[in-house]
């Protein structure tokens, strides 16, 4: 006698086959929710802390220290520490150049944004040794509407990791500073609209 095939069984096993990469993609989603929920929540323990000082210099090797002499209006400050968060830190150029360098002319003068912008790459370790170099790149390569806007870190890493969490070298951090040197927004990765809407609004408050 010929045995017919469980039908339910093998409807089960279809269903196993066809729910794994469902099953997957939620498993991604969630981690991801749980990474993002993490991160903001080590974000928001520095609201309200200062901005560790920290020396920089211009491509034309002028003295910036951070936060202390950009106190006279709002700073946002992008930091990046390897090569990998450099490239995600360029993708924020263009739009903060848009959005808060560009002067505005005619009917839309008055509704720019008076703050400070400076993205700042950060030479630590075997790496210092490579600032001088970036700078000359820079300098020959770059925008220059864009170059005093560039500042360049050479020094120790673990003072400013450990203040301002930045634990994955691979993106870059971005902070809002107000006018004391307290920091008062952050944020991470490359751009986004949504990340630029949560700049601006922390702007507009003041």
């Amino acid at each position: 006698m010929t045995m017919l095939p469980n039908v339910s069984a093998t409807k089960k096993f279809k269903l196993l086959i066809i729910n794994k990469p469902l099953r997957m993609k939620a498993l991604k989603t969630a981690l991801t929710l749980v990474v993002f929920l993490f991160t903001h929540l080590i974000f928001a323990q520095l609201i309200g802390e200062p901005f560790p000082e920290m020396e920089t210099e211009t491509v034309e090797d002028e003295i910036i220290t951070l936060p202390n002499d950009t106190m006279d209006k709002y700073t946002l400050v992008g930091l990046a520490y390897s090569k990998k968060s450099e490239d995600d830190l360029n993708t924020w150029f263009s739009p903060v150049y848009n959005k808060f360098i560009r002067k505005e002319e005619g009917l839309f003068a008055g509704f720019s944004y008076d703050v400070n912008v400076y993205f700042v790459p950060m030479f630590t370790g075997a790496k210092a040794a490579g600032q001088g170099t970036a700078k000359r790149k820079a300098a020959k390569d770059m925008d220059e509407r864009l170059l005093p806007h560039i500042l360049f870190y050479k020094g120790k890493l673990d003072p400013y990791k450990d203040a301002l969490q930045l634990e994955e070298k691979d993106i870059p951090y971005f902070f809002v500073i107000d006018k004391q040197g307290n920091i008062i927004l952050t944020t991470s990765g490359a751009y986004s609209d949504d990340k630029m809407d949560e700049i601006e609004n922390v702007l507009e408050e003041d």
